[in-house]
């Protein structure tokens, strides 16, 4: 909604197919290793919670269907590739070995997250609105940057337990001091990225929002550099791509 709020000028409503379609993927992606994989690690949280996992999956794929539905032909390409990286990434379709996944490789991990997560927020609205892509290319480069930033810092968080998979992920080539420090340049290109989107784009609304998300983040990664755990995780770094949108959509 925040890209669109910029390519159109105006907030979009709530209920589009769009959005649809984005909120039923992101539910079906999510639930559905829980219900197809039956690793013992999740058998016991799957007989906990298996109505839920299965009438979430349910509902992202109806709303998955519905949403695509009437979308213009290069969206639902789109979206059918992005749809393959995701479902890759958990499930065992790579015929290389013991390395069936996506996530596997440690490098890919990052690129693979980064690019679904910036091409359905920021690609899949402009094509949505029939714009053309290459006239947006700072809004595209500052939702890969942001999202880039936020999966280091879940690289850091699952250090351990890739180490024990055998994944070799950022954090684990650089190190998690330079991995911090790598943090702190994305973010400063975040800003600077949004210094150069004002001048094309003169919304000091939006260029503020991003201004202030680089320093929420920023403190973000300070705070759980001290006190990490995965709720500390998941409500704040996850969190700050909802701070991000509320600010600019309130703007």
């Amino acid at each position: 909604m925040a890209t669109e709020r910029l390519i159109t000028g105006v907030t979009p409503s709530l209920l589009n197919h769009l959005h649809i379609l984005v909120f039923g993927s992101t539910l079906l992606v999510y639930n559905t290793p829980r219900v197809v994989l039956k690793s013992a690690g999740n058998r016991l949280r799957m007989l906990l919670y298996r109505n839920w996992y299965f009438f979430f999956f349910s509902i992202g794929l109806i709303f998955t269907v519905v949403g695509l539905y009437g979308q213009p032909r290069l969206l639902q390409l789109f979206s059918i590739a992005l749809g393959v990286f995701a479902f890759a990434y958990f499930l065992p379709l790579l015929p290389f070995g013991n390395k069936k996944h996506l996530r596997d490789f440690g490098w890919v991990k990052i690129t693979v997250l980064a690019g679904v997560w910036t091409l359905a927020t920021s690609v899949l609205p402009i094509l949505y609105w029939h714009k053309s892509i290459s006239d947006f290319p700072f809004e595209i480069l500052i939702r890969l940057v942001f999202i880039f930033t936020l999966c280091i810092i879940f690289d850091i968080r699952d250090m351990q337990a890739d180490e024990v998979n055998n994944i070799t992920t950022l954090p684990h080539k650089v190190g998690i001091r330079n991995s911090y420090r790598l943090i702190n340049v994305t973010l400063t290109l975040l800003a600077v990225l949004s210094v150069v989107q004002y001048a094309r784009y003169q919304m000091i609304e939006r260029f503020f929002s991003a201004l202030i998300t680089v320093v929420i983040t920023w403190f973000v990664v300070l705070y759980l550099q001290k006190k990490p755990s995965d709720r500390a995780y998941m409500l704040l770094a996850d969190g700050v791509m909802l701070v991000y949108a509320i600010l600019v959509l309130s703007g």
